[in-house]
This record gives structure tokens, C-alpha cells and sequence, in this order.
């Protein structure tokens, strides 16, 4: 059996997406020929700034999971929770592009924000002993 399977899981994908927004970092930065920094390009900055909210964001989201799986809580829910935070994130980074895809900003940010509190209450309602 393996221990912790949902955090399992979802740190992998954790992985998997931060990769993904690099290799979109390192696209533009070669077609734009910046090496270093932003070279005041805001596409660059959009995608830098995609990553790097991801980054923010995305431990307390581990750490959420990990400790509610540990705590024995962390039934089959747990993993719909974390799928929809990896597809929230996956909409963020290509709507921070903006354009016609600017609308997965606000739904990513939307699915972001609501799995964190969502998670958030539910590790306090277990430390009061309701969940």
C-alpha cells in the first residue's frame, strides 16, 4: 500500500506543471532572444508572473493535503480537491497570457482561492474533531 497516495500524486503533478511553465518561460525568452531578467517584456512578465504565483501558491496546497492524508481524513475527495487546483493552475497559466485565453486568469485564481480555503477548513474542522 502506498503511504500518502493523493500527496503522492499531486506532487508529482506539482512538478509536472512547474516544468510546464518553465519550458513556456523558456519558449518566449528564445523567441524574444532574453537570456537574463525580463528585457521590459510584459509577455515574458506575464509568464514569469504565472510561475512564480504558481510557486506561491502551490505549497500551501501540498502541505494542506499531505496533512489532512495524514491526519486520516483524506478520502477519495481529497484527490478531486487537488485535481481541480492543478486544472485551476493550468487555466491561470494560460490565461496570464492574456488575449482571449484571459479568462482562465480569473478562473484559475477563482479554483486557486477556493481550494485553499476550502482545504483550510477542513484541517481545522479535523483538529476540532467534527471531520
Amino acid at each position: 500500500m502506498t503511504v500518502l497516495p493523493v500527496t503522492l500524486a499531486a506532487a508529482a503533478a506539482a512538478a509536472i506543471l512547474n516544468i510546464w511553465l518553465s519550458i513556456r518561460i523558456g519558449a518566449l525568452r528564445t523567441a524574444l532572444g532574453i537570456s537574463v531578467g525580463d528585457g521590459g517584456s510584459e509577455p515574458l512578465q506575464r509568464r514569469m508572473r504565472a510561475q512564480l504565483n504558481y510557486v506561491e501558491n502551490t505549497a500551501f496546497v501540498l502541505v494542506l493535503i499531505g496533512a489532512i492524508e495524514l491526519a486520516g481524513r483524506g478520502s477519495w475527495w481529497l484527490a478531486y480537491v487537488a485535481a481541480a487546483y492543478f486544472i485551476g493552475r493550468v487555466a491561470h497559466g494560460f490565461g496570464m497570457d492574456g488575449g482571449k485565453a484571459k479568462i482562465g486568469r480569473m478562473i484559475g485564481t477563482l479554483l486557486t482561492m477556493l481550494v485553499q480555503v476550502g482545504l483550510a477548513v477542513a484541517a481545522v474542522l479535523i483538529v476540532m474533531g467534527v471531520m
